[in-house]
């Protein structure tokens, strides 16, 4: 079914609801206001919803991108009180009520911001320039890439050194993203390097998980950190922490006590950082990025204006006093919350939002996974396959989930990922003189 008609949009005499971003926060929020009494328009730069909990198998090529995409249209098409736009936000006019995009002026009544996180280099703006990321697909893409391109080139190398600098890939953070791509990449070695680039020694291919904190997977409980370490050595991946990384220039990897690594590709999943839109800097926390909202989501100082997910600081909350965790089951329940406070009688106050914090998995390996709900704290082959049902169920759309199963179950059966195709070569800085050209 296909977007509703405009015109029978702008007939609905309805408050008019602006939303900026369709993650898990700002999807969750339309679905929750489909067919009531408000007009929403959705704005988002792509058009599509991207399942960013596994953009790391997109990156090691055990799924397609569109496997993790879910275009827009398709959701809100039955939704007659919907609109989507594609659009950059350029500026939000808090006083006029409006926020200027690309494409033109958008008014509100209401003005949602949902839009995420992006990358925190700290400041450190040689690492920013050099390392990869892994916050949207095309990221995957450019990393999936280099992998294989790395590969490829590594076997025309005829000096050693190079060829070790090609093959040692450098996961900066330990946390679920470093984690699970470190493990990934470890399989990778195991599997298809060792069965399909035989010219290549197997154990010239090196992967580090570097840290600065004592531990991997830090907000987990002891117990389940020692686990995921334990699988990542058991995998091969050498894990380096306590390790403070102060630069990187495409070619070696500097740390705070001197000490260097060569690599050519660094992967930087350290931290992020709120992603506000200019205009709303009076209430923008500096140091995190994100705005500060009371216990009902509203964004301070400002009138009819809310912040919702990773980009919402909300400290009112009293067993979260520095804030919610910035991942996906936070985002998913402030929005539901959101959307019954808008729903509810005029002149009724507004409930406080608390969050249920249930628990939290990461995966390392084939049968090599952790889970921390509560006191269940537990890894291996059951916590394997919890984690593979609860994200395969979370993923939008039908036919996604279909895919994802599909491609899981040859990857299960086969040991091999099923998608090592260089459609489009990744080209580092290709706009400056000298630029490195694909390698494959």
């Amino acid at each position: 079914m296909s977007t509703p008609d405009r015109a029978a949009f702008d007939a609905l005499d309805h408050p008019v609801v602006v939303v900026v971003g369709g993650g898990f926060a700002g999807l969750e929020l339309v679905k929750r206001l489909a067919g009531k009494p408000y007009k929403v328009v959705l704005l988002d730069r792509n058009n599509y919803h991207c399942f960013q909990p596994l953009l790391y198998q997109v990156a090691t090529g055990s799924l397609g991108a569109d496997n993790i995409a879910h275009p827009f249209r398709r959701t809100v098409g039955p939704m007659p009180n919907v609109l989507f736009r594609m659009a950059r936000v350029l500026r939000v006019m808090p006083t006029e009520q409006c926020v200027v995009t690309d494409q033109g002026i958008v008014p509100y009544d209401h003005l949602v911001i949902a839009t995420g996180t992006v990358t925190n280099f700290f400041g450190n703006q040689q690492v920013a320039r050099e390392a990869m990321q892994l916050k949207s697909i095309g990221q995957a893409l450019d990393i999936r890439s280099d992998l294989l391109q790395e590969l490829e080139a590594a076997l025309y190398s005829t000096d050693e050194k190079e060829q070790r600098a090609l093959l040692n890939f450098v996961i900066v953070g330990g946390g679920p993203s470093g984690v699970e791509m470190a493990g990934a990449l470890a399989e990778i070695r195991r599997t298809i390097v060792r069965h399909e680039y035989r010219e290549v020694d197997p154990s010239c291919m090196r992967i580090h998980l570097v840290d600065s904190n004592p531990d991997v997977l830090g907000n987990f409980s002891p117990k389940v950190r020692g686990l995921a370490l334990r699988y990542l050595q058991e995998l091969g991946v050498e894990v380096k922490l306590g390790a403070l990384v102060t630069g990187y220039d495409g070619h070696t990897v500097t740390f705070k006590d001197g000490s260097t690594l060569e690599s050519r590709t660094v992967i930087w999943t350290a931290g992020v950082k709120g992603d506000p839109l200019p205009g709303l800097e009076v209430a923008t926390e500096e140091r995190s990025g994100r705005l500060r909202v009371d216990a009902c989501g509203r964004v301070q100082v400002l009138r009819n204006v809310y912040a919702l997910g990773d980009v919402a600081l909300d400290t009112a909350d009293p067993a979260w006093p520095k804030g919610h965790p910035q991942v996906a089951p936070v985002a998913i329940q402030q929005a539901r919350h959101l959307a019954a406070n808008l729903l509810q009688d005029q002149g009724k106050a507004w409930q406080p939002f608390r969050y249920r914090d249930k628990g939290s998995m990461a995966t390392v390996g084939r049968h090599m996974a952790v889970v921390d709900i509560g006191r269940m704290q537990f890894g291996g082959a059951v916590a394997w396959f919890l984690w593979l049902f609860v994200h395969l169920m979370s993923i939008v759309g039908f036919r996604s989930r279909v895919m994802v199963l599909t491609h899981w179950a040859w990857k299960y059966l086969s040991w091999k990922n099923s998608i090592r195709l260089i459609i489009r070569p990744y080209v580092r800085h290709a706009a400056a003189p000298g630029a490195d050209v694909p390698r494959a």
